[in-house]
Parts: structure tokens; C-alpha cells; sequence
């Protein structure tokens, strides 16, 4: 009789008793215990179908085999893509800046904006700039200006439909502002 205890048959008598072990050895191998416990879940996760059909005679070897080369293929990656976790790599990292080009259209647009606004009534850009700029309700804006709130509401809605028109003229400079021209009408 031998001295050796049984292999565990079972994936959870298994994942017991190399848990801790496993990971200390990984975290030697790849230098970082959260990337270890990382590659010991993987190696896991493709043990436990050996375990589950009982074709693993060896199961603790097939993990450790298994683990090692996980690790092994991170290590191999880092040299290609080397990444330090808990580290910013800006050579590879994409930009969430805007482009130039986003950049100078939307100061063209921007541009647009002011000129169009610059355009409007002065009761309409007034109450414009209350309610989008100063973020006032109807009702603040009546009391400030000493007006009624449907006043205020009309006013608000003739700047929007003025800015609308204006700003979707500049977008499309074919666009003019008259309205379409009616087909004739075909009679029978």
C-alpha cells in the first residue's frame, strides 16, 4: 500500500485543495497575484470538463499543466503588447479627445450658433438666453422681465423655430427660406 494520498475525484475536492497553492505558484510565475488568479480560473475552467466526464487520470497535473502554459501565453503576450496593469499606456491607448477635424467643426458650428442667435429679436434672444444659458424656468423669466409667462413660452418657441430655420439654412446654403413651390394640379 502506498503513502500517497488519492487523487481528487471530484472537481470540488479538486479546486479545494489546490486553490491557494495554485495561485501562489502562478503569482511567481507572472509576477502579479491578481493576473494569477486570473490564469487559475481559466485553467479551471477548462480542467472541469475533464473532471466532469472522469477523463482526467491525473487531474492536479492536467491543471498545473494547464496553468503553466496560460501563463506562459500571457508572459508571451506582454513581450508583443506589454501592458502594466494599474498603468496608463498612452502609446496604445485611443485618444478621448476630440480630432482637429471635430475640433474646428464644431467651432465652425459653434460660430454659426452665436451669429444666428446675434440674429434673433431682442425679446427672443433675451428670453433664449434666460431659459438655455441661465437655465430659469417660464415662470422666473415672466417675473424678471415683468411679463406674462405666455409671453415668455411664445417668445421661447419663436427663438427655437428661428434658430431651427437659421441654423438649417447654414447647413445647406441651397436651402433657401421660401417655401417649396406647390406642383399644379392635374385635373382629369
Amino acid at each position: 500500500m502506498t503513502d500517497k494520498p488519492s487523487p481528487p475525484r471530484s472537481f470540488a475536492s479538486l479546486y479545494h485543495a489546490t486553490l491557494e497553492p495554485l495561485r501562489r505558484h502562478l503569482a511567481r510565475l507572472l509576477g502579479d497575484p491578481a493576473e494569477a488568479q486570473d490564469v487559475a480560473h481559466d485553467a479551471y475552467l477548462r480542467v472541469y470538463p475533464k473532471m466532469e466526464d472522469q477523463s482526467a487520470e491525473k487531474p492536479e497535473a492536467l491543471l498545473y499543466t494547464t496553468a503553466r502554459r496560460l501563463a506562459f501565453n500571457r508572459l508571451k503576450r506582454r513581450k508583443i503588447a506589454p501592458f502594466v496593469p494599474g498603468e496608463a499606456n498612452f502609446e496604445i491607448a485611443a485618444s478621448t479627445q476630440p480630432g482637429v477635424a471635430q475640433q474646428v467643426m464644431a467651432r465652425q458650428e459653434f460660430q454659426q450658433l452665436e451669429q444666428a442667435i446675434a440674429q434673433l429679436p431682442e425679446g427672443c434672444r433675451t428670453v433664449l438666453l434666460l431659459r438655455k444659458i441661465e437655465l430659469l424656468s417660464h415662470q422666473d423669466i415672466a417675473r424678471q422681465l415683468g411679463i406674462a409667462v405666455s409671453t415668455v413660452e411664445k417668445q421661447h418657441a419663436r427663438a427655437l423655430r428661428l434658430l431651427r430655420t437659421a441654423l438649417a439654412a447654414t447647413a445647406d446654403p441651397l436651402r433657401t427660406n421660401q417655401p417649396p413651390v406647390s406642383q399644379p394640379e392635374v385635373r382629369p
